[in-house]
């Protein structure tokens, strides 16, 4: 683990806004977010016991904010060209952008609690209780969430080939 601030944010910076970029759906939001998320660790560094989940709960946090602030705005999927700033396509098929685009534009219409559970477990790999710890709840609500929106993404999903990346079986 980094004991400085400055190793965590170069350990950790990249995961951080790939994370706060499938949240948000628009990667310069996501810049924001995880700025003002790391100023504010920064100033606590001293006082934060596990860095990487405080730091997670923080970005969560503030993207629940920023869409609270926000929920009567229509949030549309970026470009690919933008996507493709974040994350590289693994090869350059039309399908994938359709199978991507499809997915973060019906991930965008879940509710926002929903959704945060949704980009931790199939983006992020978080575990149920990790999930838990980060949007500071019971795992059985987890579970329920996870299951309310997959229930949703079954029901509004263009094909059965579009399916959550990493999905745990």
């Amino acid at each position: 683990m980094p004991a400085t601030f400055d190793e965590f944010v170069a350990d950790r910076l990249d995961g951080l806004l790939r994370y706060a970029t499938v949240l948000t759906d628009d990667p310069y939001l996501a810049q924001d977010i995880v700025q003002e998320v790391l100023l504010r660790a920064q100033q606590r560094w001293p006082k934060i016991d596990s860095p990487p989940t405080y730091v997670r709960r923080m970005v969560t946090n503030e993207y629940l904010s920023w869409r609270r602030r926000l929920a009567v705005r229509r949030v549309t999927p970026s470009s690919p060209e933008v996507l493709d700033l974040v994350s590289p396509p693994v090869s350059d098929h039309s399908i994938e952008y359709d199978e991507r685009d499809a997915m973060l534009d019906r991930l965008a219409k879940l509710p926002r609690k929903q959704r945060a559970a949704i980009v931790l477990r199939y983006y992020e790999n978080y575990s149920d209780e990790e999930i838990a710890a980060v949007l500071r709840c019971a795992t059985s609500t987890v579970r329920s969430q996870i299951s309310r929106a997959l229930a949703t993404l079954r029901e509004t999903g263009p094909s059965p080939s579009v399916q959550p990346t990493g999905a745990r079986k």
